[in-house]
C-alpha cells in the first residue's frame, strides 16, 4: 500500500465562520471547496475539512486538533494579540508526553493543541 495523504473530517454549524476561522489564525488554504464541506491543507501534514451536513461532537470531550510546530511561543503570542480565538492554557511542558504544547478552541467548540515534540 502506499498512502497520498489524508483528511479528517469534523461537523460545523457555521461553515463559513470556521471558514474565516482558519484562514485567520491558521493561514490554511482551501484545497477544495465541495458546497458544505470545505477541505483545507496543511502543508506537510495531511488535510483537516469541516462539513455543514455532520454533527458538531464536543459533548463532554471534544476531539483534539493538534498542529505541530516548532514555534509554539511565537504562534501563542500572535493568537494572545488576536481577537476571536480563546486561548485555553498557556503553553507549557508536558513532562508526561515531552512536548511543548498550549490549547485553544475553534468557532465549533473543538480543541486545538499546538504542540512541538522535545524528544
Amino acid at each position: 500500500m502506499k498512502w497520498e495523504g489524508s483528511i479528517s473530517f469534523f461537523g460545523t454549524n457555521d461553515l463559513e465562520k470556521t471558514d474565516q476561522f482558519y484562514k485567520k489564525y491558521f493561514d490554511l488554504d482551501i484545497y477544495k471547496d465541495q458546497g458544505k464541506c470545505k477541505i483545507y491543507k496543511i502543508p506537510g501534514a495531511g488535510m483537516i475539512a469541516f462539513c455543514e451536513h455532520m454533527e458538531v461532537l464536543t459533548k463532554n470531550k471534544s476531539p483534539i486538533i493538534t498542529f505541530l510546530t516548532e514555534n509554539v511561543d511565537e504562534i501563542y503570542d500572535k493568537f494572545n494579540n488576536m481577537d476571536g480565538i480563546e486561548l485555553t492554557t498557556h503553553p507549557k511542558k508536558n513532562k508526561k508526553f515531552n512536548i511543548y504544547q498550549f490549547f485553544a478552541k475553534d468557532p465549533n467548540g473543538y480543541t486545538l493543541e499546538i504542540q512541538k515534540f522535545l524528544d
